[in-house]
């Protein structure tokens, strides 16, 4: 394997364990910061190590034993050794003699899952609800600071002041490792929520990179969101945003070709859908109107995706009745994402004319300013009506504004057929 080969497979594997290695390390450290910081540590390793002996049969498993013997050399090395930091020394060995031992106490746990306890400390009260959401996709969705902030539609300085501002503010109120209870459970989990989902996104629709999708955050909010339904079966948007998901992944293996080119859903073939996925979504979606929550805004989206779902080919969607779904869900969780959102059913359902007046309205708007979708969308609506001059300067402007590569050859793919260009050979 090659230097360049190794580097890539660490990036991946960083981003399938970075969120279970911090959750690790901060169950055993009682500090979000440190354990961040030894997981970094553990990396750097990875990256001095690696390209000589070659990637581990167990990476993950090696990157938390490694994290694990610079704690104990980061603990007996400080100045600051105080009895709780012994103490932390003498429970690391313990853990690690007692590998097997951990493992089955860990079956004991009522909520067992670092990563889920993880995401209820990273959403503290004591952190503003922008706070909580960008910590916890730093921690537990393995994101940089800049894809956090495109995900927000806000600048990056930004989201790295509240990154470090959070972590401070939870060490110094020395927040406790665990799932809060009872009334303090509930003011979370709004925030909760809006984590997993925008890690899924993030792995359904990747905003940096080569790929078009990243997978594991996918399989990971998933996960994480069939944990939660068991943590709080009675809440019903929880249904909802897993029904959201279990909809949307189901389109997966439908949304790459063979070289991972993007396919856009009106093109995709519908065989290759994963109906179990669709079934469990569906059951979610009921489960969340059974609960009283057909109009939360997940399950609103929920419903959204339950009819590109039902419908066997494009042409037999409901596009009158996404549109109205997007109509309610501008009244719920009103933003300028859901009404370019609204802008693509209403094009779909009453022309093209319609939908290009919408997203034009939203030109303005400050924080679409950079967002590449809102020229993609005009871009589409304007070749839909014959104006391919403006539909080519609108998907350039849409590639140059995305940082995904596969996301910009489609932009500027579009662009050329708009200008009459033959594709590339």
């Amino acid at each position: 394997m090659s230097q360049t080969d190794t580097h890539r497979a660490i990036d991946t594997v960083w981003r399938s364990e970075s969120a279970r290695l911090i959750a690790g390390l901060t169950r055993m450290l009682r500090d979000v910061g440190l354990a961040e910081e030894l997981a970094q540590d553990a990396l750097v390793t990875a990256l001095e190590q690696w390209p000589r002996s070659g990637v581990p049969e167990n990476p993950g498993a090696w990157l938390m034993t490694t994290a694990k013997h610079r704690a104990i050399d980061r603990l007996r090395r400080s100045k600051l050794l105080e009895r709780k930091h012994a103490q932390l020394v003498h429970e690391l060995e313990h853990e690690q003699e007692h590998a097997h031992a951990a493992a089955e106490a860990a079956l004991d746990d009522p909520f067992g899952d670092d990563l889920l306890r993880l995401i209820f400390v990273a959403c503290h009260p004591l952190l503003s609800m922008e706070a909580r959401v960008a910590l916890t996709l730093r921690l537990l969705g393995g994101l940089s600071t800049e894809e956090i902030a495109r995900a927000f539609l806000i600048p990056e300085p930004t989201i790295a002041q509240r990154i470090v501002r959070a972590k401070r503010s939870l060490a110094k109120a020395e927040v406790a490792y665990e799932v809060p209870r009872g009334d303090e459970l509930h003011e979370r989990l709004s925030a909760v929520l809006g984590v997993i989902y925008l890690i899924f996104n993030e792995g359904y629709s990747a905003t940096t990179g080569d790929d078009w999708m990243r997978p594991a955050l996918c399989d990971d909010a998933l996960r994480l969101g069939r944990v939660l339904t068991g943590l709080m079966p009675r809440e019903a948007e929880v249904h909802g945003l897993l029904a959201l998901m279990e909809i949307q992944a189901s389109r997966s293996a439908a949304r790459v070709d063979a070289q991972g080119e993007p396919i856009l859903l009106l093109e995709q073939d519908r065989n290759l859908w994963d109906h179990l996925r669709i079934r469990r979504g569906l059951a979610a979606l009921e489960q969340a109107g059974r609960l009283g929550g057909a109009e939360g805004p997940y399950a609103l989206q929920a419903a959204i995706a339950a009819c590109h779902a039902r419908a066997s080919t494009s042409e037999q969607t409901d596009w009158n009745g996404i549109a109205g779904l997007y109509a309610t869900l501008a009244e719920v969780a009103p933003s300028p994402i859901v009404e370019l959102n609204r802008a693509v059913a209403v094009g779909m359902a009453a022309g093209a004319a319609a939908g290009l007046a919408l997203a034009d309205g939203l030109v303005d708007e400050p924080s679409l300013q950079k967002y590449h979708l809102l020229q993609a969308v005009r871009g589409d609506l304007l070749e839909r009506l014959g104006r391919r001059g403006e539909a080519r300067e609108a998907f350039e402007q849409a590639a140059a504004l995305t940082m995904n590569r596969r996301e910009r050859e489609l932009m500027l793919g579009r662009a050329r057929l708009c200008a009459g260009d033959p594709p590339p050979a």
